[in-house]
């Protein structure tokens, strides 16, 4: 038991590091878009198009790509797609032609689509049933401190060495993660490891073996499923339009220094850290059975926050960052329950052995939100001011509340279905 426990540490620490160091090759783009403007001459249309470069990738290939995972295992494809998305960007900033900018982005951003489904389902073959959303809540942690440390080690170097310079230190640190996910990052089967608690995949007379792997239209089908994927759509694009103009907006709008702007606008992301370690654990306890009656009461008061950060943004820094926290909190929290631990139990059930492929779909559909903010935001904000960004922002945040109130109803109904056909 001594020896499980030390491989399941070994496994969780190791997806935590190394899904968190894709960040450092996710951040930088929203640190360095004034030098860019500046330097290069771009404007906030063009700088948008670049997140998309980035994004739109991400979303089709996962969505696209997701069987990858099951066919090819989970650690081979997260090992060499974290080694080709430091490849794609250790130049990055050597350039100045923005179609090779876009070009070394998109390649990045495809090679990133398939680092969470199958950091997840490598993950998930160790973790007990019964401490699933407190174990996928702490794991989630991974993405908002890897935006942390990503925001942060480019204000460095942009700072000591100048923006062009912000990309290359970054590229090396995934390369090596890259290498020991290849080495380490196995899952219990490949292990020959049975987990104590994990509900075994049986075969039944209504649940028979398929080896044909289901396609996307079949997945859509799957009851909830939509719901989710539309509520990922809302949640990711609210979350990146703050990691991609937040700086910007405290910057020129509510007149932060450079670094400072860089620096506070991680107040965001320190509150996804906290409320996805805490949301999990609160789900396990309070919510048992019921996570996703816990998820949309956590994007309501997200919605929340973002109305009182818009109405009390010239109040001053300390009232500016509790709204981010709160804000970044109450987004985040339901991040990993709805995009990695809710679609792999859903994907690997009645046989389907499609976890990676549902947890692809769900997080691709929700980054077709984030591919297409770029565009949006700065358009709006060209023409309406930052407060038309908000006001976007809270208007998806309020669907993503009703998107997922739909899905607990569909899904739960489903599950007391399930537990009635057991007891007769």
């Amino acid at each position: 038991m001594e020896q499980l426990k030390f491989r399941q540490v070994c496994i969780f620490v190791t997806g935590w590091l190394s899904y968190a160091s894709t960040y450092l090759l996710r951040k930088p783009l929203g640190v360095v878009k004034a030098d860019m403007e500046k330097v290069l001459g771009y404007g906030k249309t063009q700088l948008g198009w670049l997140d998309t470069a980035l994004l739109l990738p991400y979303a089709v290939m996962q969505m696209l790509l997701g069987p990858l995972g099951d066919r090819f295992g989970a650690r081979r494809t997260f090992g060499f797609c974290l080694i080709l998305s430091s490849l794609s960007m250790i130049t990055f900033g050597y350039w100045s032609s923005f179609s090779m900018l876009f070009l070394l982005l998109f390649i990045n951003g495809s090679a990133q689509s398939q680092c969470w489904p199958n950091c997840t389902k490598a993950l998930l073959s160790w973790i007990p049933d019964n401490v699933r959303n407190g174990v996928f809540g702490m794991f989630g942690t991974c993405a908002f401190a890897g935006g942390i440390l990503g925001t942060l080690l480019a204000v460095y170097l942009q700072t000591h060495y100048g923006w062009r310079h912000c990309f290359t230190l970054p590229s090396m640190i995934v390369a090596v993660l890259g290498v020991v996910v290849l080495m380490l990052f196995v899952t219990a089967e490949e292990a020959g490891v049975t987990v104590p608690g994990k509900e075994l995949k049986t075969n039944s007379a209504d649940s028979p073996v398929t080896t044909e792997k289901p396609g996307l239209l079949q997945l859509m089908k799957i009851p909830a499923l939509p719901e989710i994927a539309v509520t990922m759509f809302c949640l990711k694009i609210v979350r990146y339009c703050m990691y991609m103009w937040l700086p910007m907006y405290l910057l020129q709008h509510l007149k932060y220094s450079p670094s400072l702007a860089g620096v506070c606008s991680t107040t965001f992301e320190v509150g996804g850290v906290i409320g996805s370690a805490l949301l999990g654990v609160i789900l396990d306890r309070y919510f048992p059975g019921r996570s996703l009656h816990g998820t949309w009461l956590s994007i309501l008061l997200s919605t929340v926050s973002l109305i009182l950060f818009l109405y009390t943004s010239s109040m001053g820094k300390v009232v500016n960052s509790v709204f981010m926290f709160l804000a970044g909190a109450f987004n985040a929290g339901p991040d990993t329950i709805l995009g990695g631990a809710i679609p792999l139990e859903l994907g690997e059930r009645d046989n389907r052995k499609a976890g990676a492929a549902t947890v692809g779909l769900v997080n691709g559909f929700g980054s077709v939100g984030t591919c297409i903010e770029g565009p949006v935001i700065g358009l709006i904000s060209s023409m309406y001011g930052w407060a038309g960004m908000f006001y976007l922002m809270i208007g998806l945040s309020a669907a993503g509340v009703a998107a997922n109130f739909r899905a607990a109803r569909i899904y739960h109904r489903g599950q007391d279905t399930a537990s009635e056909k057991m007891i007769v």
